[in-house]
């Protein structure tokens, strides 16, 4: 027996759902491609409606979607959400300094909201079940799962590639038998929105090496011209407005950083992440404006909050990333938790210049009305105040540290007749 013969004979015997009305979240990539497939040949679906979310993936995924029906001889239905995911989605994630261990969670926040629209729609279309191309060992088939839920509760949720056990080279081989549309020059393929790209998730091995034309974005730093770029972004209420003066758009402002920062050998992530099922992955993210944004807006969160709200929001920051990461967008405490960090945002206003150079950034300007930075006061070049006025403050902040030392010295006292009665007695 052939291996794509014990594939079959796989899902054959697989007893599945048969849906009569059900909806696709169709990307026109591998697994939703053979998704398609396998709801006619295995499902026996009645009717199939793939719909495709445009979430800022570009034009080229879009017409990829579009064809790749079309081969399959259907329409998909299109969604554009590009202003929710940037104006809602990435805005939160720039205010609340978006940081998974390392990774600016966005494919995270991409399949909770493509979950919603997909499952508003499958519902409005009277779909009894949905289907999508998670694996079983990945993170997205929580993220789908869950959004599915909260938003067409009851449905079923079909999920082939984890529910028939198919590894990434079954799928492959599955493609090239059934002739299903679909091209993939990397292998785990890649994810790609506005804020990051990920590339060939669950699929790097320990010390893989890149290849140096995998990146859309970034030139690595051996390559990056040799002159340093500097530009300037006006952040207002935590969220950049303006790029070298101009305003525009988020999405078109993070697009137009993406280019300039990842020509500067700025936005590669290699890192060890820790997914929902505790298992760790290497992943490879390219994301030149996710780095360049978090960066400067940390340090106008330093210049502008207060020390309390700095390390009080440094808890909600990484709970909410956790939360986006996790799957949880749409529990009631993600609101809570943004309402904080909205708040907290009303005084980060500023503008910074900053010069990149072969991978590296260097703040070189900081202007801001609202920023907490007076050296008149702090610095020791100033005058300021009487500094002979924190002799007594000094004296009240120690205070704990006296009494500790009092407490120590008691304790050592109490020690000493029990030392002595042990001491053996001497010679007459």
């Amino acid at each position: 027996m052939s291996k794509v013969e014990e594939v079959i004979g796989r899902i054959e015997s697989t007893p599945v759902y048969k849906p009569k009305k059900v909806a696709s979240a169709f990307s026109g990539g591998l697994d939703s491609c053979l998704g398609i497939e396998l709801l006619r040949r295995k499902y026996k679906a009645g009717e199939i409606i793939p719909i495709t979310i445009d979430i800022g993936q570009g034009d080229e995924e879009m017409e990829m979607a579009r064809t790749n029906a079309r081969k399959m001889g259907l329409e998909p239905v299109f969604i554009d959400v590009r202003d929710e995911f940037s104006d809602e989605w990435v805005a939160m994630a720039i205010k609340a300094n978006s940081d998974y261990e390392g990774y600016p969670v966005s494919t995270s926040m991409t399949r909770q909201l493509v979950a919603k629209v997909v499952a508003q729609k499958a519902k409005e279309l009277g779909c009894d079940a949905l289907i999508e191309g998670s694996s079983g060992k990945g993170n997205d088939q929580y993220r789908l799962h869950n959004g599915f839920t909260v938003f067409a509760p009851g449905m079923e949720i079909l999920v082939p590639v984890r529910d028939f056990d198919l590894t990434r080279g079954d799928e492959q081989l599955l493609c090239k038998e059934w002739n299903v549309p679909t091209v993939e020059t990397i292998t785990g393929g890649d994810d790609k929105t506005l804020w990051c790209r990920s590339i060939a998730s669950g699929a790097i091995d320990l010390d893989q090496k890149l290849p140096d034309d995998i990146w859309m974005w970034l030139v690595v730093p051996e390559k990056a011209p040799d002159k340093a770029v500097t530009i300037e972004i006006e952040f207002q209420e935590g969220i950049p407005v303006k790029l070298d003066g101009k305003e525009m758009k988020l999405a078109d402002l993070i697009e137009k950083v993406n280019y300039v920062a990842g020509g500067c050998g700025i936005g590669r992530i290699d890192m060890f992440e820790d997914g929902i099922m505790d298992l760790k992955s290497r992943e490879i993210y390219e994301a030149p404006a996710a780095r360049v944004l978090i960066f400067l807006h940390k340090d106008l969160e330093q210049y502008t909050l207060m020390k309390n709200q700095i390390f009080f929001k440094r808890a909600i920051d990484a709970h909410w990333a956790y939360m986006m990461y996790h799957g949880e967008a749409f529990l009631p405490l993600r609101y809570d938790l943004e309402a904080y960090i909205r708040q907290s945002q009303k005084n980060c206003n500023g503008t910074y210049r900053l010069k990149m150079y072969k991978g590296s950034m260097e703040i070189v300007g900081r202007r801001s009305d609202y920023g907490l930075f007076f050296p008149e006061i702090r610095s020791i070049k100033a005058t300021g105040f009487d500094q002979r006025k924190c002799k007594d403050a000094a004296f009240i902040r120690g205070l704990p540290f006296m009494t500790l030392a009092m407490r120590e010295k008691k304790v050592a006292e109490a020690a000493k007749p029990a030392k002595a009665a042990r001491a053996p007695k001497g010679k007459k």
